[in-house]
């Protein structure tokens, strides 16, 4: 804030204060025909009910006075008057920072217990899973949905396919440092007819009859050329680099002729934010349990996908 703008909150602060001191005096003044304690206004209604016109009452004035007290001592020792912090210090930033320290010290014991515990066992533990639910829900539920089966660009967690693996450290590494994943545009390379021609070949590589036979062998070629590098020669991708699966039916950006299309020449950019500042190690050990609690809610040990549904 700068000086000007502090200069006006506390002329305007002070002056809204100073007026509300005047109205009371003001209003408390002896008036002409406030000395008969029984001489009404006139106003009469419902035939018998009179107005006095009588001063108001030295005890409601004096509350007046005290609001108009309090108001000064608050301004003093709390931040109120532009960049003036009061004689007390208090912030809100200070104030949230303390209640998140004592909340810390209450609950660390309890995530390092957690941390402690593999994430296999860690699922199984109905207490830790309450607790990651909660997590979940503070801080992926916006992208990944509130029962964590995505949408379109964002991914299924509660399926086991995986773009970069499904075991444990798999999950915690992703959910600690984020992922960034980018297809390129393959059109300036391609031209029109080859996205065509590679999107009728991926189409039909999950056993689909692509609407488009006659460009299949052409795009096999061209998918040849310019795709395994990423995603394999028989399609089924690369979780090292995030390279989905095109031969199963999940797709995490729709699996339409139209869409494959538009992918194969405009590419694509997703990201998933690091979470590791905001939440900590312990944190996310409890939230990659989480998560694969949802996949494997049996209990049963990993199957890794290689395909974009997460």
């Amino acid at each position: 804030m700068n000086n000007f703008w502090s200069l006006f909150i506390i002329v305007l602060a002070l002056a809204n204060i100073a007026g509300c001191w005047l109205l009371i005096r003001w209003t408390a003044k002896p008036r002409p025909g406030e000395a008969s304690a029984e001489e009404t206004t006139g106003h009469v209604w419902d035939g018998d009910l009179t107005e006095y016109n009588k001063p108001m009452p030295r005890w409601w004035l004096w509350l007046f006075y005290l609001t108009i007290i309090f108001a000064l001592g608050y301004l003093v020792l709390y931040p109120g008057l532009g960049k003036f912090a009061g004689v007390l210090g208090w912030s809100q930033y200070d104030a949230y920072e303390q209640e998140v320290a004592a909340a810390e010290e209450r609950v660390a014991p309890l995530f390092a217990d957690y941390a402690a515990t593999p994430i296999p066992q860690l699922a199984e533990n109905s207490d830790a899973m309450d607790t990651g639910r909660r997590l979940f829900a503070n801080n992926c539920a916006v992208c990944h949905g509130s029962d964590a089966r995505g949408a379109t660009g964002y991914p299924n967690l509660a399926d086991n396919d995986w773009l970069y693996g499904g075991e444990p450290e798999n999950i915690e590494r992703t959910i600690m440092a984020g992922r960034n994943g980018m297809m390129p545009g393959w059109k300036p390379v391609l031209g029109e007819d080859g996205v065509k021609e590679v999107a009728a070949y991926v189409y039909q590589l999950n056993g689909r009859t692509s609407p488009n036979p006659d460009l299949v062998e052409a795009g096999k070629e061209r998918f040849a050329a310019t795709c395994v590098g990423c995603h394999g020669m028989d399609g089924t991708g690369n979780q090292a680099i995030g390279a989905p699966n095109l031969t199963d039916e999940t797709w995490l950006h729709g699996g339409s002729i139209e869409n494959i299309r538009d992918i194969v020449a405009n590419g694509r950019t997703n990201q998933m934010p690091a979470h590791a500042d905001l939440l900590g190690e312990d944190r996310v050990h409890v939230l990659a349990a989480y998560v694969y609690s949802l996949s494997h809610p049996d209990g049963a040990a990993a199957t890794p996908g290689a395909n974009e549904s997460q």
